[in-house]
Order: structure tokens, then C-alpha cells, then sequence
């Protein structure tokens, strides 16, 4: 005989949270230094919108698995915008192809868009993605652990909610300790995919704070016009005139 698994259907996960997440992620391009976009600011959350719409479309005729596809592309299409932007980043801090101002506004932003980015990628990813989560009563598997993985019953009432389950707030929480501490914090990571892009995600966090704290040290090269190079030599050339002015004053009296 098989043995079937009986499976209780609760309320399908509520997806506003990670629609606007998806949303603010394209607009954050907007507030991106010219240089470090491929092409027009806007294209970002244009191609949120042209494939968000339809997803939405596909969820409310029963089309789970169109939805599944157009929000991977959604995922998908900011992840290489991130990718790109990064690049670039790197080559205008390195190369001192923008004002300091414009990168610390433009880093700020990618590392927000870092965040979002991964965070989609794991609620869509994790345990077969939301639909597959909101078959079964609770969470008892998947590729992260969770804390509420681990309490009792009456404890897991108590805290939250019997059949807990996480919802896009939670792997949020998870890709933001991943950028901020470069670590899962109190999630741990289970299967190799999920090491995988925590470490991108790890890798790209990790860039940019580097490139933010070489910048303002000054550690990379800057721009530097003619005339700030002509003050500092003559800053550092009127250095050892003070000891000789002083000797002669001296061997005068």
C-alpha cells in the first residue's frame, strides 16, 4: 500500500511584502550615479512592473507555476542589474570617475538593493518557495533553521503561532544579518545552495563596505585637479624653511 501524506491547506502566505521589497529595490536604481547604470535609470522598475503584473494575473487563475517563473525572472533580472552596478562601482571608486558624494549615495543603495535582492531568492527558494510552504501546517523542514524550527509546541504558541511559518520578514531578517554581520546570525544554512548565495551575497556586502571605507580614508585614488596638487607642494616646500629661518636668526644674535 503507499502512504500518502496528508497535507492541510491554511491560508496561502501573504505577498505584498515582498511586492514592494521588488519595488523599492528597482526604484533604489533611480537615486544610482549615471555611470553606474547600463542604460536608463528607469528600466529596472519597468521590467519589475511588465513581469510583476502578470505574475499577479497568473496567481489569480490558479497558474502557480507561470507565477513561480515570471517572479524568478523578476529575481533573476535584479540580480544582474545588481551584478552590473557593482562592477561599475568598482570601477569608478578605483578609477575616480565620480564625486564622493555620488558614491557614498550610489554604495548606500546597492548595498539595500543587495539585500532585497537575496532575500527574494531565499522566500522563493526555500523549502519548494511559498506555495509549497503554505501546504503543510507549520515549518518543519527546509534550507535554512529557523529558531521557531526547534521550540515546542507550547512554547512555539506562546512566542508567535502554533503553525509557524516564515514569511518574507523573515528571510529579509536573514539577508540583512548576512550583509551586516557577514553571517546567518540565528538561522542557520542547511543545503549547499543556500551556503552558496549567502557567500555571494556575503562577497558583494563585503565589496562595497570596502570600497565605502578605502574611499573616505582615501586609500584609493581620488580626482585631483592640477591646482590641489600645485597646493600641496607648495604646503610641503614650505616645511624646512622655518628651521632655516630660525638658524639664521639664531646666528645672528
Amino acid at each position: 500500500m503507499k502512504s500518502t501524506v496528508v497535507r492541510e491547506f491554511d491560508e496561502p502566505e501573504p505577498r505584498w511584502a515582498i511586492v514592494i521589497a521588488l519595488v523599492a529595490a528597482a526604484a533604489l536604481y533611480m537615486v544610482l550615479a549615471p555611470k553606474l547604470m547600463p542604460g536608463p535609470p528607469w528600466v529596472p522598475i519597468a521590467c519589475v512592473a511588465a513581469l510583476e503584473v502578470p505574475a499577479w494575473i497568473a496567481i489569480a487563475n490558479d497558474r502557480e507555476e507561470a507565477a513561480i517563473v515570471l517572479g524568478h525572472l523578476i529575481s533573476a533580472a535584479l540580480t544582474i542589474f545588481l551584478a552590473v552596478s557593482v562592477a561599475l562601482l568598482i570601477k569608478s571608486v578605483v578609477g575616480g570617475l565620480e564625486p564622493a558624494p555620488d558614491l557614498l549615495r550610489s554604495a548606500v543603495a546597492l548595498w539595500a538593493v543587495n539585500i532585497i535582492v537575496f532575500a527574494s531568492w531565499y522566500w522563493r527558494l526555500d523549502a519548494g518557495g511559498p506555495a509549497e510552504r503554505g501546504k503543510l501546517p507549520g515549518h518543519h523542514y527546509g534550507a535554512f533553521y529557523f529558531p521557531q524550527m526547534s521550540m515546542p509546541d507550547e512554547v512555539r504558541a506562546r512566542t508567535c503561532e502554533k503553525n509557524w511559518r516564515p514569511g518574507f520578514v523573515d528571510y529579509l531578517f536573514l539577508a540583512f544579518n548576512t550583509s551586516t554581520a557577514l553571517s546567518p546570525a540565528d538561522t542557520g544554512a542547511l543545503t549547499r545552495w543556500a551556503k552558496a548565495l549567502m557567500m555571494i551575497q556575503s562577497i558583494i556586502s563585503l565589496t562595497i563596505i570596502v570600497l565605502l571605507a578605502g574611499r573616505a580614508v582615501n586609500i584609493l585614488p581620488n580626482n585631483t585637479t592640477p591646482d590641489d596638487k600645485k597646493k600641496a607642494a607648495q604646503s610641503v616646500s614650505f616645511v624646512p624653511r622655518a628651521p632655516v629661518e630660525i638658524k639664521s636668526l639664531t646666528s645672528r644674535a
